[in-house]
């Protein structure tokens, strides 16, 4: 079949225009099944990469940050690759197709992106998994942002067994990173089965967590209006001011109205991942006296991001000291992006004397590795002290 361009008609006339004709794209032999031409993980752990691209002259596959694969045309016109067994994770991957950057359409996981380039695998058998555990509920709320001026979204994770009759509960706001969506803690984070898997456990206190999204596509904050050298200096701090209003004037505030919630400082956390871990340090230190758990992982920082409040509140130091329960900050100790962010903080609170913990995790860079173990590990301590 041939796709055919129409001709251009205006004024009553018929405008001459070249008719340009293009392939359809091939689609895998009917007579075969589809596993055959699609990406699978192996009983092994192993994964096979395979692309339907009979047209195409060379294709790799990016996987994490490791070094591409060099994929292989079968007869039949698939590419594919093996990759050693790998240990339980889920896994980011994309397609490199002739120099073009694609996900993996033969999957129903994109990669939860503002910008979609990515795909995600799991390989089972960790804390990531659908376990045969109690279930919590996930609910995609939409609310008016007095804030903001716009309708917005969140996720909101309550623990099995919460009722509306339910004891007030601690409440955990989770910011995602640059680039991504509200989506990107529930499907690559995966903290709905982290804190599923946790509380089955018994090694977490049940709490309510609330997922933002860390974007405010307010007027002067909106990312892809902004060149990538005014991202630190010029997007991130307009960007944060904007979601810290949204937080303290709308989501908190609407927390109270429709869940039961502890209302003490003690009972409120604020974390996140790069930028979204930059968001938790601009609203945890301005607001003291509104949250009583501070954690940052992989998070810009002052160094390269300016905010006067993180910067007034981090020269109080016993202030900080007092207010905070819980102040912890991570890091992969191969981090390009934001190493010597989260290497001025740290400095930053070891000069000032103001209590932390810090975690370095050895040979990871920026990525989930280091994100999904850090949120984990901040759930086992919050709300517990």
């Amino acid at each position: 079949m041939r796709l055919l361009f129409p001709l251009l008609v205006a004024a009553g006339s018929v405008m001459s225009a070249p008719a340009l004709a293009i392939d359809a794209p091939a689609s895998p032999p009917a007579e075969q099944p589809l596993k055959n031409f699609v990406t699978s993980v192996e009983k092994d752990g192993s994964i096979t990469f395979r692309l339907y691209a009979p047209a195409a002259k060379a294709v790799s596959v990016g996987l994490g940050s490791r070094d591409p694969l060099a994929m292989q045309r079968g007869d039949d016109g698939t590419w594919s690759v093996k990759t050693d067994v790998l240990k339980p994770d889920l896994y980011e991957y994309y397609f490199n197709i002739d120099g073009f950057r694609s996900i993996d359409t033969g999957t129903n996981a994109p990669k939860p992106q503002r910008h979609v380039n990515t795909s995600l695998i799991l390989v089972p058998g960790s804390i990531l998994d659908i376990r045969n555990v109690p279930h919590g509920d996930l609910r995609l709320v939409t609310l008016n942002s007095k804030a903001l001026k716009s309708e917005r979204q969140m996720y909101v994770y309550t623990p099995p067994g919460y009722t509306d009759s339910s004891k007030p509960l601690p409440v955990l706001y989770l910011y995602h990173g640059f680039g991504d969506t509200v989506g990107s803690w529930v499907a690559q984070g995966r903290a709905p089965q982290i804190l599923d898997n946790l509380l089955a456990e018994k090694k977490i206190e049940p709490m309510i967590v609330v997922i933002p999204d860390t974007e405010t596509d307010v007027p002067d904050a909106i990312a892809e209006n902004m060149p990538s050298s005014d991202i630190r200096k010029v997007f991130f701090p307009a960007n944060a001011e904007a979601a810290d209003r949204e937080l303290i004037d709308d989501l908190i505030p609407y927390m109270k109205q429709h869940y039961r919630v502890r209302n003490d400082a003690d009972g409120r956390a604020v974390a996140g991942l790069s930028q979204g871990g930059y968001q938790a340090l601009v609203s945890g230190l301005s607001h003291l006296g509104t949250f009583g758990w501070v954690a940052t992982f992989s998070g810009v920082s002052t160094t390269s991001s300016p905010n006067k409040a993180v910067d007034a509140a981090l020269n109080e130091p016993d202030k900080v000291n007092k207010a905070l329960r819980n102040f912890t900050v991570t890091v992969g100790s191969k981090d390009g992006v934001v190493g010597k962010d989260v290497a001025g903080l740290k400095a930053t609170l070891d000069e000032k004397k103001i209590k932390h913990e810090y975690h370095e995790y050895p040979d990871l860079q920026h990525e989930m590795d280091v994100w999904r173990p850090s949120l984990a590990t901040f759930l086992e301590e919050v709300f517990k002290k």
